[in-house]
C-alpha cells in the first residue's frame, strides 16, 4: 500500500504521525511511504533519517495526499484539507468527530474512510491509541495547572504542594480513568490535597487501593460536584464517552461559588468539553477567564511535549497501521473485528454510533457495510 505521512498544521501542534523507525516498519512490509518533507521536525525527527528508514519525501501535503492510499496523522484535519479527501481514501488519526460537525459533514460527503484512534476499543474494553495521549495528558494536566495558579498567570497564587504551616492546594479531578489517575498520580507526588470523583464505584476503589490515604474518593454526582468546585484551587476534567461528546458536568452557575483565581483544566475539550463555559484554546494562548475563573482548554496537550508524543502515540498506532496496509482496511477488520471499532465514516455512511446520535443523524453497522 501507499503510507503517506503531512506535517501537522493546528496551531503548535508538533507531533508527527509517523517517525522514522515507523517507516521503516512499513518500508521493510513491502509498503511505499510518502513523507511531507519536514513533516517530523516539531518533534526533532529530520527529513534525512525518514530518508534513511526508506521514505519518499515529497515537498508538499497535496503531493502526499494525492499519492497516498493511507494516510496516517495525529490530529484531525482542518478545513483547508478536507479539498484533498476522496473516496477509497484511508484517513487513520484522531478525529474526535462529535465536537466537529464541519469536519464530519466533510468526510460523509467525500466518502473517506475515516479510522479514528479515539474510538477503537480493544476486546478487554481498553482504548489503546488513546490511552497514551490520555497518560500524557493527565500527567501535562498537573504540571500546567500548577503554572496557570501562578499569580503572573492570573491564577489565585496557591502553590500546590503549600510549606509547612500553609494549606496544600485543593485539586479535584472528575473522571478517573486514565486521564485521571495519571493527574492524580502527579498531584499526589506534588503533594497536593486530591479529591477524584466518578460513577464508577469499581474504580474509585481501585484508586483507594492504590493511593490509600492520600487522596479523597467521592462518588460524582452533581451536589457532590458544585460542593467540591467550590472548595477547589485546582480542578481537572478529564471524563469520557468514547466517540461522544463529553457531558457537561461543570454548570456555568458553578463558577460563581468558586475561588476567584482558582482554574479549570477540561482535558475533555477534544469531545466538547465537560464544562458549560469552555472554548477551544491553543498553546500560544491557552487560558481565559469566566466569573474570575480561570480556564485552560487546549484541544491538543500533547502537542506541548511532541517528543515523547509522537513515540508514544506511534508505538500504539503502528501494529494496527500495519495490518490495515497489509491486508486493507475491509481484509483487515475481518481477520482482527477490532479494527471495526475504529472506522467513524466509511463510503458516505456514518458508522461510529456515538458520533451519530451526537447529532442525530443516520448510522450505519460497519459490520453489514463490511461483510
Amino acid at each position: 500500500m501507499k503510507v503517506g505521512c503531512v506535517k501537522e498544521i493546528k496551531n503548535n501542534e508538533y507531533r508527527v504521525g509517523m517517525t522514522p523507525d515507523n517507516v521503516k516498519s512499513y518500508a521493510d512490509a513491502g509498503h511505499t511511504v510518502y513523507i511531507e518533507r519536514d513533516a517530523g521536525i516539531g518533534s526533532g525527527f529530520t527529513t534525512e533519517e525518514y530518508e534513511k528508514a526508506g521514505a519518499v519525501i515529497l515537498d508538499t501535503p497535496k503531493e502526499v495526499w494525492d499519492t497516498c492510499e493511507m494516510m496516517i496523522k495525529v490530529k484531525e484535519p482542518l478545513e483547508s484539507e478536507y479539498s484533498y479527501f476522496r473516496k477509497d481514501l484511508i484517513l487513520y488519526t484522531y478525529l474526535h468527530l462529535a465536537a466537529d460537525r464541519p469536519l464530519t459533514d466533510a468526510m460523509l460527503s467525500s466518502g473517506i474512510r475515516g479510522v479514528a484512534y479515539e474510538t477503537l476499543i480493544e476486546r478487554n474494553g481498553s482504548i489503546p491509541l488513546l490511552s497514551p495521549m490520555s497518560q500524557i495528558a493527565g500527567r501535562l494536566s498537573i504540571q500546567e495547572g500548577a503554572k496557570y495558579l501562578e499569580k503572573p498567570f492570573g491564577g489565585s497564587g496557591v502553590l500546590l504542594s503549600g510549606v509547612p504551616g500553609t494549606p496544600k492546594a485543593k485539586v479535584v479531578i472528575l473522571g478517573a480513568g486514565s486521564v485521571g489517575t495519571n493527574a492524580c498520580k502527579i498531584a499526589v507526588g506534588m503533594g497536593a490535597d486530591v479529591t477524584i470523583m466518578d460513577i464508577n464505584l469499581e474504580r474509585l476503589a481501585y484508586l483507594d487501593d492504590i493511593f490509600g490515604a492520600r487522596i479523597q474518593t467521592l462518588y460524582s454526582t452533581p451536589s457532590n460536584i458544585q460542593s467540591q468546585l467550590a472548595q477547589a484551587d485546582l480542578v481537572i476534567g478529564s471524563v469520557l464517552i468514547p466517540g461522544k461528546a463529553a457531558p457537561k458536568l461543570i454548570k456555568k452557575e458553578y463558577l460563581k461559588d468558586m475561588k476567584p483565581g482558582s482554574l479549570i483544566v477540561d482535558v475533555a475539550v477534544d469531545q466538547g468539553g465537560c464544562c458549560e463555559t469552555t472554548r477551544v484554546t491553543y498553546h500560544d494562548d491557552p487560558t481565559f477567564e469566566v466569573d474570575g475563573v480561570v480556564h485552560y482548554c487546549v484541544g491538543n496537550m500533547p502537542g506541548a511535549v511532541p517528543r515523547t508524543s509522537t513515540i508514544a502515540l506511534t508505538n500504539a498506532t503502528l501494529k494496527y497501521g500495519l495490518q490495515i496496509a497489509g491486508k486493507g482496511l475491509e481484509k483487515a477488520c475481518l481477520d482482527n473485528d477490532v479494527i471495526f471499532s475504529g472506522i467513524n465514516t466509511y463510503d458516505g455512511f456514518s458508522t461510529c454510533k456515538n458520533v451519530s446520535d451526537s447529532y442525530g443523524m443516520d448510522y450505519k453497522n460497519i459490520k453489514k457495510l463490511i461483510k
